[in-house]
């Protein structure tokens, strides 16, 4: 459906625009929210005295990286509860949209560290950041490069959603 096709308002636009991002956020908080759980569990864990100094460095920017990751995919539900009934729903779906944005890239890093760190507990360090990159390179083009290649080659409709 074509956005002319809806026939809304700017303020029915705007409030559909924000509805979509949280149902986006909502998918992504559970996702982030079990990996820095899991992070969180594994100083704790048996085996974390056993390891040496890069893994310990790759498991504290991982944590980090989750840890931000959370924070701007949560923070567009702190800002719309303080400006609640305030009339800055466009601010709230602009700024809403950064967050996101960067909590997606928070997010890849705490992935790709999150890989390098079990992969690096099984297989010789070199595999280990072969598959590290290789996933982060999957990660750069789905989330990325695919999209970004995608929003250059469409005419940007007369109405933005």
């Amino acid at each position: 459906m074509d956005c002319d096709d809806l026939n809304e308002t700017e303020l029915e636009r705007w409030q559909r625009n924000f509805a979509e991002l949280l149902q986006e956020l909502r998918v992504m908080q559970t996702g982030v929210q079990i990996l820095f759980a899991f992070l969180l569990s594994l100083a704790v864990s048996g085996r974390f005295d056993d390891i040496d100094a890069f893994q310990r460095t790759v498991y504290v920017a991982d944590l980090l990286a989750a840890a931000a990751a959370t924070g701007l995919i949560v923070a567009p539900v702190a800002h719309h509860r303080t400006l609640f009934r305030r009339g800055r729903k466009p601010y709230l779906v602009q700024s809403a949209h950064r967050m996101a944005a960067g909590g997606l890239w928070c997010m890849v890093v705490a992935m790709v560290s999150s890989v390098l760190l079990a992969t690096d507990l099984v297989l010789a360090r070199p595999a280990a950041l072969a598959i590290a990159t290789l996933t982060s390179g999957w990660f750069a083009y789905f989330w990325g490069i695919s999209p970004w290649l995608e929003r250059r080659t469409t005419e940007i409709p007369t109405t933005t959603t």
